[in-house]
């Protein structure tokens, strides 16, 4: 649509418009301007600042309120500059100092439309992250993971590396998620790179990106994940298996916000959130020398520990339910529709040493091979029905066990009381995560 108040021109513009492939709409008159800004479909409104009844900034206001997302271009005087930067503060995508040509409102024309269409895309990105990742999906019956789900909560926002810790299978990658889809980033990419998968020089340009001929095979320039993630989140999965030398880089870029291609001679700035994860304890690694002490620092901008499945049993039927419906839809022909008493008994009952990543396994395996509406036990692993995990008992009778089953029993005892919570355990107990671990150590190993 373009608004101007001289004929002549707003038809020169429009005809000029028409045959660069636009559908074109002029309004000369106050009354008309008004009444098709409000037509929602017109996609971006050219409109004359200084006009007899309606002005160009009234014109820009009513746009803007109705159709936020709709670009408007204004057609200014030498003399009314002023104005037109105003218009930029008010929303405005460009002004056009008059006389100009069609081509020159063409090429502004094009540049805004296309900023809407990225608008509009990354805003249906962030709703489909939102939706699949939003706070909701985190499984939270148990105080245990209440809390990690608050912290998290709590967190997303704030713009610091957040180290997720916990056993193998406990979902540290589901909250990385959950964390970016709640944070300001969500608009951004969400890029993830397991630290332990890669050799170490894949990792590297993997990591950092490469230039051409930088190595053997390096046919072509290659920006890697730190640029990819810039504006959004870089997700280092297992980063306690980062070898030194990568280490070392890793703390670069977070203490000075650059990333250098392998074989690049000038570092590129970059604007990425870490969230790293680790069954480790980095801690411990780094007294054996095995990592960074002052990475370790960095990478805990904040802490978040996930504790095992075995410690929240409240949380796993509700776990059931949602991996059922998720077994569902991939086996829409299973006639399964939850387990039967004795399966889930089982399932209650199973120590998973493999956590929510064994569950799902564990369901999807039912649904599976279910052939009733109840999945039997027969239907689970074998594992899941061989050995009920004992609860956690500190009353031994008449019988003597050794020191180190006494040991686990009244470790395990303390850490179902706390609800999972490990470092509260620690503190009751006044020992360290580290004897805690090795307490814990022989729980169902087999």
């Amino acid at each position: 649509m373009v608004v101007e108040d001289d004929a002549a021109l707003a038809s020169t513009i429009t005809d000029g418009l028409v045959d660069l492939g636009y559908d074109a709409v002029a309004a000369t008159r106050s009354a008309d301007a008004l009444a098709l800004v409000r037509d929602t479909s017109f996609d971006a409104v050219v409109t004359d600042l200084r006009m007899p009844g309606t002005d160009g900034i009234e014109v820009l206001a009513l746009s803007k309120r109705l159709v936020p997302e709709r670009p408007v271009i204004v057609m200014t005087a030498f003399g009314a500059v002023d104005t037109a930067v105003e218009s930029l503060r008010r929303g405005a995508y460009h002004y056009l100092l008059k006389p100009f040509k069609v081509a020159e409102l063409d090429l502004f024309l094009k540049r805004a439309l296309d900023d809407r269409a990225v608008r509009r895309e990354a805003r249906t990105l962030k709703k489909a992250f939102g939706d699949r990742y939003g706070g909701n999906v985190l499984v939270a019956q148990s105080e245990a993971m209440r809390e990690v789900r608050e912290l998290a909560l709590r967190v997303a926002d704030a713009d610091v590396p957040v180290l997720l810790t916990g056993e193998t299978g406990t979902g540290k990658g589901l909250l990385a998620r959950v964390i970016h889809a709640e944070s300001t980033r969500a608009a951004g990419p969400f890029v993830s790179v397991n630290c332990a998968a890669l050799p170490e020089n894949l990792l590297e340009s993997e990591l950092f990106g490469h230039v051409k001929g930088a190595f053997t095979g390096a046919t072509s320039n290659r920006q890697g994940l730190f640029v990819e993630a810039d504006g959004g989140t870089l997700f280092l999965d297992e980063v306690g298996d980062m070898v030194p030398a990568l280490q070392a880089k890793l703390l670069h870029v977070l203490e000075q916000r650059v990333v250098r291609a392998v074989g690049a001679s000038r570092d590129r700035e970059i604007d990425v959130r870490i969230v790293a994860a680790t069954h480790r304890d980095l801690r411990e690694r780094a007294k054996e020398g095995l990592f960074r002490e002052d990475l370790v620092y960095r990478l805990e901008g904040v802490a978040i520990e996930i504790p095992p499945l075995r410690t929240r049993r409240d949380d796993i039927p509700l776990l059931v339910d949602r991996f059922l419906e998720g077994a569902k839809a991939a086996n829409p022909k299973s006639p399964v529709e939850r387990l039967a008493a004795e399966a889930m008994n089982a399932v209650l009952g199973h120590g998973w040493p493999g956590n929510v990543r064994e569950l799902e396994h564990a369901v999807s395996r039912a649904v599976l091979l279910g052939r009733d509406v109840e999945a039997r036990l027969g239907d689970l692993p074998p594992a899941v029905g061989a050995k009920r995990m004992a609860r956690a008992e500190v009353d031994f009778g008449d019988a003597i066990v050794p020191v180190r089953e006494i040991s686990r029993r009244y470790a395990a005892w303390v850490l179902e009381r706390v609800g999972g919570r490990k470092t509260i355990a620690c503190e009751k107990l006044g020992i360290d995560a580290k004897t805690l671990n090795k307490w814990l150590a022989d729980d169902d190993r087999d």
